[in-house]
């Protein structure tokens, strides 16, 4: 077909590449055409011995190499030669149903030099003019030593004589083609053609080369004639050197087994070729051609112009690998051989050499759009797949979610995958951090198939970009006669922060708990709490006016930082109210309605020396703690109750006073505080005020008369604790007096059960130290744990 063939001839070889395309998925096979043995199926051994090379161009191409004096090239007058091929093609491995492509080849090559030698890939060729050397006494001691041997050459019959480190060895032609050897003369040549590395061959240092050398003598004797011809042949084996930019080749400049008399060598022309072409001006290539008296070096760029970068994978990491085909060519003259064309061809290719791929973030924040860039590659990478998080789309499916997955050039020949996706894509990961900022968080698993044999590569990559995008809420707050509002914005709640009383999350149950009334709409929280609720703070107290706060905190979610401090402060005008404080403090506005109006300086607590700290006409307010005044304690279920009572009482004269008849009634106030029986009354060294800690008691005032209700309930416990002011335990601190202590002194705690019963005793479970009144904050300093 056409285009699936092409040929040329260079200097004396035949050439013919395959266009690979049409070979996908295809098997073929090379047959050459024999005159008289027809086809004969192209293998190694038939190769190296009748001067055939089948390789591969750097792109994968199939290419055929033939020597002109090949076994089965037909030789017209050592000018005009021809070959024929037959390329069988076939979809099956066992090439049943080949098809068989016929394809002839013709070269000339009228201009002979002296001797020629070809150095090809899978052998060596030397080919000498049969009417020189003549044989004289100017040749080495090597040459005059197979004088003897040709006295046993039979009449008409080219023989063959090696000479090794192992000694000389005498052949027929027919012998020596058993060996992998071909021989043969045409009409004005003769020439040898011999594997590498064979058991007659020698391998050799030359200027920090491996040489692979053949010694031999052809001889044919036909009567009175004696021809001896020099047919040996040397070709470098290695002398390929890398670094990380450049490949270096080189071969010897002067190669002593083929040159008889050096003080006569004289090099005429060095050229070298890249892929079958002359390379007339290297430089224009950045390809550096040198020689001195002993080396002839070529240096290519890795990547430069005629080779091939081609990208692989090994052990997962991703590399390039770069290839190039060049061949050599040295003319020389010496005083033994007119002219020798000396042709070395090449094929080399670079060890593996690992590349970083490259992420590259180029985000522009504002634009609340990921743009990733990875690179660098080269032209035979594509993207097979993307996942996003866990999730791989094809670059198709990833179009079709919305994503932008594209190509685009780099400067350096180069190409990249650029990745565009939104902030806001389900699969984009986002944290709420710092104070008002979201990370967004891009992680990508990138799928490419590498090199013409498409190797799977995998490349995880994280992207991050954290943009300030979340306002925090502002809180607005508010009272009426009996309550405090905070209003805000539902926005993030939950999801990026929640609400605290203290150290509490403040949800609904808690709401409820506590007597909140919370409710909702689209875009706002508000929270009504009564003044005397679970979590007010009674900042001022006397029986005109009550000051009072609630204070929530912001916090987020995951680390439970405190953003921010919410706070309504209002003051109330309240008649009558009780306040248990949690520690134990209880402060009650009381307003006594008789008929007639009592003296409210002359009421008083059960401890009749605990009197009203202010009072009027109307009203009486009194202050004390659960230990003193009277203040009896019992058990109701899950909680403790504290009671005492405000009293008046009529005065009464002596007994031998006359009677009096008075208007003043008798009247009680019974009042009680409900306390949680888990949670702990401690006295202690407080060192901040109270204004900070809510309150988490409860009361309630109970006006009775002097004859009161009997009621069962549990026996409480009178359990007194007090501070000493050291160690003897024989001065205390008042109950309500604040104790000021350093961190480094010790404090004297006494914890009492004034009980007589013998079947109680007293355990203390835990002591500790908080800077509030609110015994559960934090700091805490432990004292005693667990007894």
């Amino acid at each position: 077909p056409p285009g699936f063939v092409e040929s040329s001839c260079r200097s004396r070889i035949f050439l013919m590449k395959l266009n690979k395309l049409f070979l996908q998925g295809k098997f073929f096979q090379l047959e050459i055409y024999d005159p008289y043995a027809g086809p004969i199926l192209l293998d190694e051994k038939l190769a190296s011995r009748c001067g055939y090379v089948l390789s591969e161009d750097v792109w994968g191409n199939p290419v055929f190499r033939a020597s002109v004096l090949g076994c089965h090239v037909a030789n017209e007058a050592d000018e005009l030669f021809s070959l024929t091929v037959n390329i069988k093609v076939s979809s099956f491995s066992s090439m049943r149903a080949a098809v068989t492509y016929t394809y002839p080849m013709y070269c000339s090559y009228p201009f002979w030099a002296s001797r020629e030698i070809m150095c090809e890939e899978n052998y060596m060729e030397v080919s000498v003019k049969t009417d020189v050397p003549a044989v004289s006494n100017d040749y080495t001691v090597a040459w005059m030593s197979a004088l003897p041997e040709t006295q046993n050459v039979a009449y008409q019959q080219w023989q063959l004589m090696f000479v090794s480190p192992s000694g000389r060895k005498r052949i027929t032609v027919s012998d020596a083609v058993k060996l992998g050897y071909s021989f043969n003369n045409t009409l004005s040549r003769v020439y040898l053609r011999a594997p590498y590395h064979s058991n007659e061959s020698d391998v050799s240092m030359l200027s920090g080369v491996n040489m692979n050398m053949v010694t031999s003598t052809s001889m044919y004797r036909q009567r009175w004639l004696l021809l001896l011809i020099d047919t040996t042949v040397s070709c470098p084996v290695d002398g390929i050197s890398f670094t990380d930019t450049t490949l270096t080749w080189t071969v010897p400049s002067v190669i002593p087994t083929l040159v008889v008399q050096e003080s006569t060598f004289l090099s005429k022309n060095i050229v070298m070729g890249v892929d079958d072409q002359v390379i007339v001006n290297p430089e224009e290539k950045n390809y550096l051609l040198e020689h001195n008296e002993t080396h002839i070096r070529i240096t290519i760029p890795i990547g430069a112009e005629g080779g091939r970068l081609k990208s692989s994978v090994s052990g997962g990491v991703y590399g390039v690998i770069y290839s190039i085909d060049l061949f050599l060519e040295h003319t020389w003259t010496d005083a033994g051989w007119q002219t020798t064309k000396y042709t070395v061809i090449k094929s080399i290719t670079t060890p593996f050499m690992p590349q970083i791929p490259t992420v590259m973030n180029n985000t522009v924040p504002e634009e609340r759009l990921f743009n990733v860039a990875f690179g660098h590659f080269l032209p035979d990478v594509s993207l097979v797949a993307i996942a996003i998080g866990n999730v791989p789309f094809t670059p198709r499916e990833a179009q079709y979610h919305g994503l932008k997955v594209y190509e685009t050039l780099f400067s350096n020949r180069t190409k990249g995958f650029i990745l565009e996706i939104s902030f806001d894509d389900p699969y984009v990961l986002k944290e709420y951090v710092n104070r008002n900022e979201t990370k967004y968080t891009l992680l990508v698993n990138y799928t490419l198939s590498m090199g013409p044999e498409m190797t799977l590569y995998y490349h995880a990559a994280e992207v991050e970009c954290v943009i300030a995008d979340i306002e925090l809420p502002e809180a607005v707050g508010y009272c009426d006669e009996e309550n405090l509002y905070l209003t805000l914005p539902t926005f993030g709640l939950h999801q990026y922060w929640d609400l605290y009383l203290g150290n509490t999350l403040l949800n609904r149950h808690v709401a409820l708990t506590n007597g909140y009334l919370a409710a909702t709409n689209s875009t706002h929280l508000i929270l009504q709490i009564p003044l005397f609720a679970v979590g007010v703070t009674y900042e001022e107290v006397s029986f005109q006016k009550i000051k009072a706060r609630f204070d929530v905190v912001l916090r987020k979610v995951r680390t439970m930082e405190t953003l921010q401090m919410f706070s309504i402060g209002c003051s109330f005008n309240s008649s009558e109210f009780i306040i248990c404080h949690p520690d134990g403090t209880v402060m009650i506005s009381a307003q006594m309605k008789t008929v007639p109006a009592i003296d409210m300086s002359k009421t008083k607590l059960r401890d009749s020396s605990c009197k009203p700290r202010e009072y009027n006409e109307a009203h009486a307010f009194f202050k004390f703690h659960v230990t003193t005044c009277g203040t009896s304690a019992r058990f109701e279920g899950d909680h403790i109750i504290y009671e005492n009572e405000i009293s008046y009482e009529k005065e009464t004269l002596p007994a031998q006073s006359i009677p009096t008849i008075t208007r003043d009634p008798d009247y009680r106030l019974t009042v009680l505080c409900y306390y949680q029986a888990k949670e702990t009354l401690v006295l202690g060294a407080f060192i901040s005020d109270s204004v900070t800690s809510p309150p988490f008691g409860s009361g309630t005032m109970v006006p009775r008369s002097n004859t009161a209700a009997y009621r069962r309930v549990r026996r409480a416990l009178n359990v007194v604790s007090r501070v000493s002011k050291d160690e003897s335990f024989m001065e205390f601190y008042e109950p309500s007096m604040a104790i000021l202590k350093r961190s480094v002194e010790p404090v004297f705690l006494e914890v009492e059960l004034k009980d007589e019963s013998p079947s109680i005793e007293l355990y203390l479970e835990n002591c500790w130290v908080t800077r509030s009144l609110d015994f559960n904050s934090t700091p805490r300093w432990n004292i005693t744990v667990d007894g």
